[in-house]
């Protein structure tokens, strides 16, 4: 097992942040490979309520090196605030290294973000306003400052006095907003460096070292499959590619390396934020999931969507993550319902469809065709084995398995670690 990945197959919030936490103990590298601090992992262990945003989940084991890679955008202020409490429960972050090549989440991002949604009213993306969207976008224009420019004084005042010309100009002149001031940002970015500076690393070599030396990596990335920024429901995504094939370009690793893809897959679904939602269960239905469920955000605390197992996403995102299994979590939140709905497919427009549509106006007008399987009862949180589920439970999570097409390894029965059962 020299590389695995580990990805969302829905709109995020599957429980990443666990599966990789479950399979830590076999690696020496765990690897965040896009998006910033908009979003967040939930782990459960030693005694500890762990709530990440860029630090990768392996963190808590002393055997690991955790890795901030390329393609991800660090805002330094919280990285360090993160940092902080994780050495204040007693958790080791000396093993935690950064790609100098990272690109940093400036104050102009963050203001600039909150400014744009506010203007775009109704129309507005629910994004988190941590400046992701425009820290990507100056990446991808080129002005975009990098975490080794942190180190070199006179570059990095040279290259903010560019950018930030431009960006004052938006928020005076646009928006009729206060400019920033070069002084207080040079001030605090010259301190955030002096702290990170131990941290940074050339990171794709040091993976690159490990795999020729026989050491497991493993790749995890935030938000999930519909949330990529070309294959996701677009507009309504994130600003970075959560899918499996970017975490070789952020990490600048070759696709050789890779031989396990797991993808993470939540019982029912959940969404945050704006966007076309099949399987969405507006009703009681779907508060009790909420419920049952504790389904708000990790980073914003907003309340998700919530709605049946949808089977198109799953297949679709097997289709582009190149998926070997998955890692079906929560299913102990659906103890009770008298019958469960699956999606097996879509009517749009009078066709029928078992892959996403192939146009947007097509699957936000999608209505899900489900078929009805029988629930159960029982309380599954103290299931330490497949076997001891109710066979009702057994049978829900066979039938998922024929639908996806693809293999589920192993059954999520709470956010433990040893509430995780192999199946088989």
């Amino acid at each position: 097992m020299p590389a695995s990945i580990v990805v969302g197959t829905q709109w995020g919030d599957e429980g990443k942040g666990k599966v990789t936490d479950y399979l830590a103990d076999q690696m020496r590298f765990v690897v965040r490979y896009q998006g910033g601090n908009n979003a967040g992992h939930t782990v459960v262990a030693e005694g500890h309520l762990l709530k990440l945003h860029l630090v990768p989940s392996g963190i808590l084991y002393s055997h690991l090196t955790s890795v901030i890679a390329d393609g991800v955008v660090v805002d330094p202020g919280v990285l360090l605030e993160e940092m902080d409490t994780l050495s204040g429960l007693g958790i080791d972050v000396s093993r935690l290294v950064v790609s100098g090549n990272a690109h940093l989440i400036m104050p102009y991002h963050l203001e600039l973000e909150k400014v744009t949604e506010r203007h775009l009213g109704k129309h507005a993306l629910g994004t988190t306003k941590r400046g992701i969207g425009p820290a990507y976008a100056d990446k991808a224009a080129r002005i975009g400052l990098r975490l080794q420019d942190l180190f070199d004084p006179k570059i990095f005042r040279e290259k903010l006095e560019v950018v930030l010309k431009e960006k004052n100009l938006l928020l005076t002149k646009v928006y009729n907003r206060l400019p920033l001031s070069a002084d207080t940002i040079v001030e605090d970015y010259r301190a955030y460096g002096e702290r990170l500076r131990p941290h940074v690393a050339d990171t794709s070599r040091l993976l690159y070292e490990g795999l020729r030396a026989g050491e497991n990596v493993l790749f995890e990335g935030a938000q999930g499959t519909l949330l990529d920024l070309d294959h996701g429901t677009y507009p309504f995504v994130t600003s970075s590619n959560p899918v499996a094939g970017f975490a070789l370009a952020s990490a600048g690793v070759g696709p050789m390396e890779v031989d396990r893809v797991i993808g993470v897959t939540k019982a029912y679904v959940t969404r945050v934020g704006s966007g076309p939602f099949p399987t969405e269960d507006p009703g009681p239905d779907g508060e009790r999931l909420g419920e049952a469920g504790k389904e708000f955000g990790t980073t914003t605390g907003r309340k998700r969507r919530c709605g049946w197992f949808d089977a198109v996403l799953v297949r679709y995102a097997a289709r582009l993550n190149g998926l070997s299994e998955i890692f079906l979590t929560k299913l102990d939140v659906l103890s009770g319902f008298p019958t469960i709905k699956v999606c097996t497919g879509y009517v749009a427009d009078g066709e029928t469809f078992e892959d996403v549509p192939p146009h947007q106006s097509l699957f936000h007008r999608a209505q899900p065709v489900y078929e009805e399987l029988e629930g159960w009862d029982e309380s599954l949180s103290e299931a330490r084995s497949f076997g001891d589920l109710p066979p009702a439970a057994r049978k829900y999570v066979e039938r998922l398995q024929d639908l996806a097409g693809v293999r589920i390894g192993v059954v999520s029965v709470g956010p433990a670690r040893e509430q995780s059962l192999p199946v088989g």
